[in-house]
């Protein structure tokens, strides 16, 4: 058993919190706000959650989940964090980030942010690229063929084999991308980004998914192009 950490509880939080459950793991759930704001949350996932402090949630995690508005990645604690793998699951979305220079010339990628804010750590990039509610339908158990796979990225290839093993866990392949700087490829509105999960045709956004493979994200992937040549 491993116990996650969640420095964000939202809807991608909360998510992987439900994932991480099922699969056999315990979480600490935490938020900018306080634990006691965690409350409801926390009874509703039952057995094996508790909600803590962002700091006891990092400290608490074999490995961390940061889901928090890139505006705030700053934030994250950073000593409860040395050593350990971390898992970023940040867009950039300026309206409410505001701008950042270095993603807007794209000289570095959210990820790498982070990776300079927590230079002890093994930071990998997932879940980014999928809808929450897409994320919550689509896992399936280890060998079913209609298995999708999230797109990852790291520096550390044990961090990569740590991350794969955990995404394998809660009903997920990893395909992955390469280092942190290739982490571009599957940023928000790449070819990358949610589409590979959703139906197109479907009334319903939230319940329309289809299953993604990794050669269906590889094909993806190659097609992605910089924010200044769209």
């Amino acid at each position: 058993m491993t116990t996650i950490g969640l420095i964000g509880s939202g809807h991608i939080g909360s998510t992987v919190a439900r994932l991480a459950l099922a699969g056999g793991h315990d979480v600490v759930l935490s938020n900018s706000r306080g634990p006691e704001t965690l409350a409801d949350l926390v009874a509703e996932l039952g057995d094996g959650a508790r909600a803590a402090t962002a700091a006891e949630a990092a400290e608490a995690g074999d490995i961390v989940v940061v889901t928090v508005p890139l505006k705030a990645y700053r934030d994250v604690p950073v000593e409860p964090l040395r050593g350990k793998t971390v898992i970023d699951t940040d867009n950039y979305y300026p309206d409410r980030d505001g701008r950042i220079a270095e993603l807007d010339d794209e000289s570095t990628t959210t990820s790498e942010l982070l990776q300079a804010h927590l230079p002890g750590s093994h930071v990998v990039k997932t879940f980014n690229n999928i809808f929450f509610a897409h994320l919550a339908t689509l896992a399936r158990p280890h060998g079913d063929p209609g298995r999708s796979a999230l797109a990852i990225a790291g520096d550390d290839a044990e961090a990569k084999a740590e991350v794969t093993r955990f995404l394998d866990s809660i009903g997920y392949d990893a395909h992955d991308v390469g280092p942190l700087a290739e982490g571009w490829r599957y940023q928000r509105d790449t070819a990358a980004y949610v589409a590979p999960y959703a139906q197109p045709d479907a009334e319903d956004f939230a319940t329309g998914t289809r299953q993604a493979t990794a050669e269906d994200l590889a094909t993806l992937l190659g097609q992605a192009v910089r924010y200044r040549d769209m």
